[in-house]
């Protein structure tokens, strides 16, 4: 977790998630017994605001958007993806490890979803998702269940649950950005 250690992508590719519902952001209905999380916004409207929602999406950009290092093995689009995801300064920040567990790349509806690995502050798995509406809107969604689990998250839980909520906020706005062509 930071600290002037890097973790190793390859031995997190084979940890075991930390949580036993793996896909959990897939079903209608979150696991009972996690905090559950949903947040969608309209980023914009039209076949080619849905192509650059997507296009940024399955390259990192909302989580690049919302201020985290980015280093994964591959794109979110691929499933056994893993991604450290880094808050702060890349030697001294803190580490997020996750591996990408679904990922659904064509029609109307794509995304993905990663759960979190040994090292992550939580425990659970955080969906993102871009629709396409009927009616020609583009809605990006995220799902998240997750419960804390580092020492850090432990030691402020209103602070942990803020900065996942302000996350995904910004989640959002790195989505619009994108789709009005100013990522």
């Amino acid at each position: 977790m930071g600290l002037l250690r890097t973790p190793d992508l390859a031995a997190l590719a084979a940890a075991a998630p930390t949580y036993p519902e793996v896909g959990g952001t897939r079903a209608v209905h979150l696991p009972a017994g996690y905090a559950h999380l949903l947040r969608s916004v309209v980023v914009g409207t039209g076949r080619p605001a849905f192509e650059r929602a997507c296009a940024a999406l399955f390259d990192w950009q909302a989580q690049r958007g919302a201020g985290l290092a980015v280093r994964a093995t591959g794109p979110a689009s691929e499933p056994g993806t893993v991604v450290v995801l880094t808050a702060g300064h890349p030697r001294l920040g803190y580490d997020i490890p996750c591996r990408v567990v679904w990922a659904d790349t064509e029609g109307n509806e794509r995304g993905f979803g990663y759960g979190t690995l040994p090292g992550h502050p939580e425990s659970g798995e955080e969906s993102f998702v871009v629709r396409l509406t009927a009616g020609g809107e583009v809605v990006f969604t995220t799902r998240a269940f997750s419960r804390l689990a580092g020492p850090l998250a432990r030691l402020a839980p209103p602070l942990s649950r803020w900065a996942q909520r302000a996350a995904v906020e910004l989640y959002g706005i790195s989505i619009r950005r994108a789709v009005a062509g100013s990522a």
